[in-house]
């Protein structure tokens, strides 16, 4: 998950494309798919190989076409994996039943943790420019929307909307690096484990390093693992959240 690939098309065409805007009649035949079958079609692909492996033959392969055909539906793989993320994000479900602004804003965390975690290569494909497509507008609205009228201003709003996206993305960064790992490798923890610690005994001073010691043990025997991605998802989320109710009740107090 190291690889961070960005679309660096021309923005102008994949708003079009995403907004489902087109320019008089299209030329020729009636199109034999959609843009949403070619969306679903590229996120297949990617889900299962990482974007890395994505390009416009392959989505066409998957079609049954030759990958020419494709370019009068996408221009390109640049416009193609913009596409895909807002059609990623469509997938959210942007609505709210709790009735407190941070059970409401929890939900939003765990709800893009799950995302991530169903299409892990969104963690290879940098945002810093995100695609201004229909659903990250809705997304970014919703998000929003679950902290409106609690006494932040707009632009602490926003700084917290992104505070919890960054979480959110460097926690998921860390679970799915923890199951590839275990997938190439071939290997559990505890088989990791079993190979791992007895070459680790072997040079280990634990005087050395006491605290280290009595915590690691304590956090192995807890996890049965040398980490666990979601406990610690959910610890820190909390403590990110704590902050925030931090911050709006200084708020309060002040007004």
């Amino acid at each position: 998950m190291t690889s961070d690939f960005s679309s660096g098309g021309d923005p102008r065409r994949s708003i079009d494309l995403m907004w489902r805007v087109q320019s008089g009649p299209r030329p020729g035949p009636k199109p034999r798919f959609t843009i949403d079958e070619i969306a679903a079609a590229a996120i297949a692909i990617a889900d299962a190989d990482g974007v890395a492996a994505l390009s416009m033959r392959r989505v066409a392969e998957r079609l049954g076409v030759a990958a020419m055909s494709l370019y009068t539906y996408v221009p390109s793989k640049a416009e193609l994996i913009d596409l895909m993320l807002d059609t990623v994000f469509g997938e959210l479900p942007f609505e709210g039943h709790a009735s407190s602004w941070r059970a409401r804003l929890a939900a939003v965390a765990r709800e893009n943790w799950r995302t991530y975690l169903r299409h892990p290569w969104l963690l290879q494909v940098a945002t810093s420019r995100p695609p201004l497509g229909p659903n990250l507008v809705a997304k970014y609205d919703y998000e929003l929307s679950v902290i409106d009228g609690i006494g932040l201003s707009d632009v602490e709003m926003d700084l917290v909307v992104q505070m919890v996206g960054d979480y959110v993305h460097g926690a998921a960064r860390t679970a799915v690096a923890a199951t590839l790992v275990a997938q190439r490798t071939g290997l559990t923890d505890e088989q990791w484990w079993e190979q791992a610690g007895p070459a680790l005994e072997a040079v280990y001073q634990p005087e050395r390093y006491p605290t280290a010691t009595r915590v690691g043990a304590a956090a192995g025997a807890e996890f049965n693992a040398p980490t666990d991605p979601k406990r610690a998802f959910e610890f820190g989320l909390e403590r990110l959240l704590d902050g925030v109710e931090t911050l709006v009740s200084a708020k309060t107090a002040r007004a």
